[in-house]
């Protein structure tokens, strides 16, 4: 085991599990987004029958990497978080209210009206906060001596509210595709009308950022106009699968639309992860610096290799059973 380096191990771990949480909890906080928007009443509660079977487990992700984020890489936690610290709390408050909402708007009357914009602000402010976060990344942090010297709002930036806005509407797009694979009629017929606008959008958001990002970080914009630089596949990958989008969606097909906007998140997650490694507090930490023993990373590992199987089965058991349309008067409530 020794010839095995576990910290690319790990590196892979986290990164999987991040881009799990954002693709699975990413569609269910992006029909919170558009719940505001929904054609009626009964839309909203199809809407959220289409994600409550499936939503906690979603989440399972974003426990899982931050935990292995804890345990492998232990500086990023003493960095990240007096950093992001109120990122990470409008985050988790954002998780909270939605949570909450989920339960008591089925059982309100007099209410409902509140829990509605409960679900809606709480999915909102955690996919800004999420998109602000990654923002902050992109730009780096102010470190010295392995310790982040800088102040408790400097993720807040011009490009981190820009980014921060952007996952929102990303997160829109997959909620909207998944309600085109989820339902039907009315609901299905506004989900389509709402995609194309909103693939639009977040295609000018990555033209956007893909101009800023190179301009305010000086080491990405050498490794993406580097001599022969591979990473530029990552965008025409995205553009493609944006095409893949607008062609299924003029064409009324169910499944595509939503595969291609997974694909869509992973190429943008791919090029994101190549303008970046191996630095995983940037601009100073790589993954080697901030790992933990090579004896504590082995012992989490044979924990993981038994955890992650068991979360994939649970969850591909879940959408197996929840599948299908859902319509109304049915559903997980």
């Amino acid at each position: 085991m020794q010839d095995i380096d576990l910290v690319i191990v790990w590196s892979f771990i986290i990164g999987f599990g991040v881009i799990m949480y954002v693709l699975m909890d990413g569609f269910d906080l992006g029909v919170g987004i558009l719940f505001p928007f929904a054609p009626d009443e009964e839309s909203r509660d199809v809407m959220m029958n289409s994600v409550a079977p499936v939503w906690d487990g979603n989440e399972t992700w974003l426990v899982l990497g931050g935990a292995g984020l804890l345990a492998a890489f232990p500086l990023v936690y003493s960095i990240l978080l007096p950093a992001l610290y109120i990122g990470v709390f409008l985050l988790l408050t954002g998780l909270i209210f939605r949570g909450v909402a989920f339960e008591f708007r089925f059982k309100a009357s007099r209410s409902r009206y509140l829990w509605n914009w409960a679900f809606a602000g709480g999915s909102a402010l955690a996919a800004f906060a999420q998109g602000a976060v990654v923002g902050a990344y992109v730009q780096g942090f102010d470190t010295a001596n392995r310790v982040f010297v800088g102040g408790a709002l400097d993720w807040l930036t011009p490009f981190t509210v820009f980014t921060g806005l952007g996952l929102l509407v990303g997160y829109a797009l997959l909620g909207s595709t998944w309600l085109i694979l989820k339902t039907e009629g009315d609901l299905q017929a506004w989900a389509y009308r709402v995609t194309t606008p909103l693939l639009v959008a977040i295609l000018v958001v990555f033209a956007v950022i893909g101009i800023w990002t190179p301009l305010i970080n000086e080491s990405i914009r050498e490794r993406w106009f580097g001599a022969l630089s591979a990473l530029w596949i990552l965008p025409v990958l995205t553009f493609l699968c944006g095409f893949l989008i607008y062609r299924a969606v003029r064409k009324r097909q169910e499944a595509i639309p939503f595969l291609a906007t997974l694909g869509l998140f992973i190429f943008t997650y791919l090029a994101l992860l190549g303008a970046r490694w191996p630095y995983v507090v940037p601009p100073d930490y790589t993954v080697w610096d901030a790992a933990s023993a090579y004896n504590s990373q082995l012992f989490l590992l044979i924990g993981v290799i038994f955890v992650v199987p068991v979360v994939l089965a649970y969850t591909a058991w879940t959408y197996w059973v929840f599948r299908g349309k859902v319509r109304p008067g049915e559903g997980y409530h």
